[in-house]
């Protein structure tokens, strides 16, 4: 299903509209797994009830987590209104179950041993990440001039929404 003309055509949607480079490949993604689901059905021919129906599959089949539902039925609706021009109406499809798991947080001593035991640039990206809070990819995307040494601040460019922010203490 590689460079179909109507993959190409959402593709040029998205860009069209502005959405981050992620948001299309999870747009892509989606919508690809959807017409696989449907035996390479195209979506001109399905509606309302195959998006159904796949919806409920996510959720009680493969089991996914009830956000990664939601981004699927992003990609879906964007696909059927704004490309296809249909309504999807009312769905009624089965949500996904948010099973929620507490988190591993290291405690202060763990987090200083690993900090002490990793030299170089792992090291550095390590303390940035721990005394920053920064995500990971917005770490790997600083360059020299989005660090002030006198203000202690870090300018993060193109972190989540394609958005710029300044972070310093």
């Amino acid at each position: 299903m590689g460079k179909s003309p109507f993959m190409e055509m959402l593709r040029a949607e998205i860009r069209l509209r502005g959405y981050a480079l992620r948001t299309e490949k999870t747009y892509l993604y989606w919508i690809k797994q959807y017409i696989r689901f449907h035996d390479l059905k195209h979506p001109e021919q399905m509606g309302g009830e195959e998006v159904k129906s796949f919806l409920t599959w996510l959720a009680s089949v493969r089991h996914v987590a009830p956000n990664t539902q939601k981004v699927a039925l992003n990609a879906l609706v964007f696909m059927y209104q704004k490309v296809l021009g249909k309504e999807l109406g009312d769905l009624g499809f089965t949500l996904a179950t948010y099973q929620r798991k507490l988190p591993v947080v290291l405690t202060a001593q763990e987090a200083l041993s690993i900090i002490d035991n990793v030299s170089g640039i792992y090291g550095l990206i390590i303390e940035l990440l721990y005394g920053s809070g920064l995500r990971v990819n917005e770490c790997l995307r600083l360059r020299v001039q989005d660090i002030c040494l006198k203000t202690s601040a870090l300018t993060v460019r193109d972190g989540k929404g394609n958005k710029d922010r300044l972070r310093s203490d």
